[in-house]
């Protein structure tokens, strides 16, 4: 299984996955992010060549369109700076992702909790800082705009009453044949 973590940080997700003997990619803007999943990869004695693990903005990566059979974005999309930032790196996401591969997502939300609007969809959370949230009608809507299919209902957690974060896991329809 070919599987893609957008926006991987230090690889936190990648560990088990990597283990497993899946085929491993990842992006990420920060090059020392990257150098670590490399170096984690190697201490797993994977086989993965350097070059699966690449630094580059979501909303850019180098690889192929339907690319992956699953794609991983984990507490990446709420630190889009508006709306047209949040829909590149959806789009980004879902061009790599191959026809009946899966999307799984984990996002800041304000589904459970009120948060204070500074710009159109930019909120303060409990720390102070801005982030891009979305709502339960957003994903929804997102969902069918993409022709996508809900694997699992929308799972919210509150954290502490400090933010909320959303599960979203979608599945690309596959191709009809002619």
């Amino acid at each position: 299984m070919r599987v893609l973590d957008a926006g991987c940080g230090y690889g936190r997700n990648l560990v088990y996955l990597l283990r497993e003997g899946c085929e491993v990619y990842a992006v990420d803007a920060e090059v020392q992010a990257i150098e670590h999943v490399r170096q984690l990869s190697a201490s797993l004695d994977t086989g993965l060549p350097s070059k699966n693990f690449q630094v580059a903005p979501i909303e850019h990566m180098p690889l192929p369109d339907d690319f992956a059979d699953v794609v991983i974005c984990n507490s990446v999309l709420h630190f889009a700076r508006d709306e047209a930032h949040f829909r590149a790196m959806l789009s980004e996401l879902w061009r790599v992702l191959r026809p009946g591969g899966m999307l799984f997502c984990r996002l800041g939300s304000r589904i459970g909790m009120d948060f204070e609007e500074v710009r159109e969809n930019i909120f303060v959370v409990g720390d102070g800082s801005e982030w891009f949230l979305v709502d339960e009608e957003m994903l929804l809507s997102l969902t069918e705009e993409m022709n996508a299919v809900l694997v699992d209902p929308l799972k919210t957690t509150i954290v502490q009453d400090y933010r909320c974060m959303t599960t979203w896991v979608l599945r690309k329809r596959k191709l009809k044949s002619s």
